[in-house]
């Protein structure tokens, strides 16, 4: 696995074995246990000695920090405290000019393949069962791309869709339409998706409407300050389709009609992405998809996946593996490749 270059910084994490010369991972083993050691390394502005001190604590950022004009001084704290719950710690080494490295460990208990349980692989919905109500849903995000995602999804099946770009645009959608569900951005310009919630389940026919959240955020802590707001349920992006369908069902009652199940390809069963597979889509596409892969950015990557036409679906799938398996790289020098 390995991070490509990032806002000019160039930080990389890449796979090493602990006998090699300079590892950026190390592992080791004894009595059932590993210790995993990782190093994150970068040729940004580095950060001087005498600031070293605070570089860990919260809310606090360095001179860097402070002319990138980027973040809260957070993201340090909460990378320690993580490692830290996993028995390990970070540490740092920087030069002002050169760049920094940072090295954190974590202890892992060591399992066989066969304590491993495979996940059944979700079935394919392909349309809704009758005599159901239309059930109408209001999709709710800033980004248009992110809105498209979810009526490429749902559309073909026949519910009633309408869309929103912020939560004041929300409210008054769902006052004069009533819809059964709306999916929630929580991170949105003129009113944001907390406010809108609040709101909405503030009176008594908004607890009519189900109100789903769609965040970015991995924290326990926000699944919480997103439940309390409001909202029903949560689902955090990148989301499975799978997700979406049953999420619906669990709060509307939906009832789908199912593809006859077929043995599901695994990851490793899919074919490799390749030149060809990319070369089918416009290049102005292809433009964005390589900025997107070199800054590491999922979220982009993933708009542009929605974008893909459902008759090259295959090309989506492999895509969205590489995006969760941190792949950006192979992207990246794919696109190269038929570029020189």
């Amino acid at each position: 696995m390995e991070w490509g270059e990032n806002s000019g910084k160039n930080p990389s994490l890449e796979w090493g074995k602990s006998s090699g010369k300079n590892p950026s991972l190390e592992w080791g083993e004894s009595h059932g246990k590993a210790t995993i050691i990782f190093e994150v390394r970068d040729t940004g502005a580095g950060i001087a000695e005498a600031e070293m001190p605070k570089l860990f604590e919260a809310f606090v950022q360095t001179e860097t920090g402070n002319n990138s004009q980027e973040g809260t001084g957070l993201g340090l704290p909460i990378s320690r405290k993580f490692v830290n719950l996993m028995g390990g710690d970070i540490t740092v080494n920087s030069q002002v000019g050169i760049g920094t490295t940072f090295r954190f460990d974590i202890q892992v208990d060591i399992v066989s393949k066969e304590d491993i349980e495979t996940q059944e692989h979700p079935r394919h919905v392909i349309a809704l069962k009758p005599n159901q109500p239309r059930y109408k849903i209001l999709i709710v995000d800033d980004r248009p791309t992110n809105r498209l995602l979810l009526i490429k999804l749902l559309q073909p099946l026949g519910f009633e869709l309408k869309e929103a770009e912020n939560g004041k645009q929300a409210i008054e959608i769902w006052d004069e339409w009533q819809p059964n569900l709306i999916w929630m951005d929580m991170r949105m310009p003129v009113m944001d998706g907390y406010e809108a919630t609040q709101i909405i389940k503030g009176t008594i026919k908004g607890n009519a409407t189900a109100i789903i959240a769609l965040t970015a955020s991995v924290l326990e802590e926000e699944k919480s300050i997103i439940l309390s707001a409001g909202c029903d349920d949560f689902v955090r992006k990148p989301f499975r389709e799978s997700i979406i369908f049953e999420t619906m069902k669990k709060h509307l009652g939906v009832e789908y009609i199912y593809a006859e199940e077929t043995p599901a390809k695994t990851t490793s069963e899919l074919p490799n992405l390749t030149v060809e597979d990319l070369q089918v889509m416009p290049s102005e596409w292809l433009e964005k998809l390589y900025d997107a892969a070199k800054a590491l950015d999922d979220d982009s990557i993933l708009e542009l996946i929605g974008q893909i036409p459902v008759e090259k679906s295959l090309l989506a799938e492999k895509l969205i593996n590489l995006v969760n398996d941190f792949q950006f790289k192979t992207i990246r020098q794919l696109i190269e490749s038929f570029r020189r």
